[in-house]
């Protein structure tokens, strides 16, 4: 047992370390010399006529409506270890899209998965199921204004691709809510050069709902607030891209969740890449890894102090136009930062993401046909194996397809 002295001085200490790391991140966005490009999160990217234009053969010229559907759907064999588990078909995405200008000035945007569930959570009052509702306004040129339900402006580029194109996500993004309702303030510099600032509710449902357990002591804040700042960056016309964020958000009183995105992209004609690099630090349990670990039926509990890391590397090689050959890698680990309740201080789990694939383009854009493996490797330490964690390979072999239906 510690004096209460010398948890104090860890306490501060700790606090002390967390205003450092965000002082770095958002220093780094004032000191980088930068060219970015801008570009709206999760964007539907295609040149592709619609629908409307191939069956009415008449060109489309309103720019105030279109009207997209965004698909992903394969056939599945689930193998975990050397078991075979189950063998299915599956979409995993499917998602309706419309956005638009209604004048120069004013756009907006919603999108909506249609498998998801459409009842309404009770901070924002917003379904889970809607990731975009919202409205913006161009003040000039260089900045504009987006409010409403939108993506977070998370940073790295896995997180910053159309969902449909990630094939399985790292866990961190995986376990976290991406979308949330507030004010996105954009500022381009230059047309290669964009700086977001975000101030969004921190949660989308109740409080209770989000940590399901409550630890001693911790009380709901009033103001359940984060405020993200984010750079997307381009040099050398478009050989290097950044996408860059520090985040951070009221969790409860005195408890906060600190989030830090690194991510840089390499294109080099056939060859292109990405290395993401992500942080979070959380006063309580926000990600909920440890938690779910550490959990039983009959002791439900809610870590504090919880922090988790995550490396992705994402290779291309588009060695015909039509084909591409990909391969990923990931690397995750979940930790305790100091004993709380029954935590004891240290990491609980390490994961290996490990994935290849080709994938064929008819129209070599958009369309596209896919065969992958995704492989998957969780290492639970001693502390972890305790609460009956149990080291497992879930592994993927799917065949299916990629596509961004312009409807209008």
């Amino acid at each position: 047992m510690r004096s209460g002295g010398v948890m104090n001085n860890q306490n501060k200490n700790k606090t002390t370390m967390k205003r450092r790391l965000l002082l770095v991140g958002l220093t780094a966005f004032a000191v980088t010399p930068l060219f970015a490009q801008h570009m709206d999160f999760q964007s539907s990217a295609t040149n592709e006529k619609s629908m409307f234009e191939r069956v009415t053969n008449l060109e489309k010229k309103i720019d105030w409506f279109n009207l997209y559907l965004n698909m992903q759907g394969s056939f599945n064999l689930y193998i975990n270890g050397n078991d075979f588990n189950e063998a299915s078909f599956r979409m995993d995405q499917l998602r309706i899209e419309m956005k638009g200008n209604i004048t120069d000035r004013i756009y907006y945007r919603y999108r909506q998965r249609l498998n998801r569930s459409s009842s309404p959570l009770e901070l924002d009052n917003m379904p889970a199921s809607i990731d975009y509702a919202a409205v913006g306004y161009r003040l000039n040129d260089k900045l504009s204004l987006f409010l409403g339900k939108q993506s977070t402006a998370f940073g790295g580029f896995e997180f910053d691709l159309n969902p449909i194109e990630v094939y399985q996500y790292c866990d961190l993004i995986d376990y976290m809510n991406n979308f949330m309702t507030g004010l996105d303030v954009s500022y381009w510099v230059s047309p290669q050069h964009e700086f977001r600032f975000q101030v969004l509710n921190s949660r989308n449902g109740s409080f209770r709902n989000l940590y399901q357990v409550v630890p001693e002591g911790v009380e709901m804040t009033k103001a359940p607030l984060g405020y993200v700042l984010n750079w997307n960056g381009n040099f050398w016309e478009d050989l290097l891209k950044t996408r860059w964020s520090a985040s951070i958000f009221h969790e409860a009183k005195k408890k906060n969740w600190y989030y830090y995105a690194l991510g840089t992209e390499l294109n080099l004609h056939k060859f292109s890449g990405f290395f993401d690099f992500m942080y979070s630090t959380e006063d309580i349990d926000r990600t909920g890894i440890v938690s779910t670990i550490t959990s039983t039926d009959d002791i439900p509990v809610r870590a504090l102090d919880a922090c988790y890391l995550s490396l992705v590397l994402h290779l291309n090689y588009r060695f015909l136009p039509k084909w591409n050959v990909f391969v990923k890698g990931m690397y995750e680990t979940a930790n305790i930062q100091k004993n709380n309740q029954v935590f004891e201080k240290g990491n609980y789990r390490t994961s290996w993401g490990y994935f290849a694939g080709i994938e064929y383009y008819p129209m070599e854009e958009n369309l596209h046909f896919f065969l992958n493996y995704l492989g998957r490797s969780y290492k639970y330490t001693e502390r972890a194996r305790e609460w009956g964690a149990m080291n497992n390979s879930p592994q993927r072999i799917e065949l299916g397809f990629v596509y961004q239906l312009p409807v209008f």
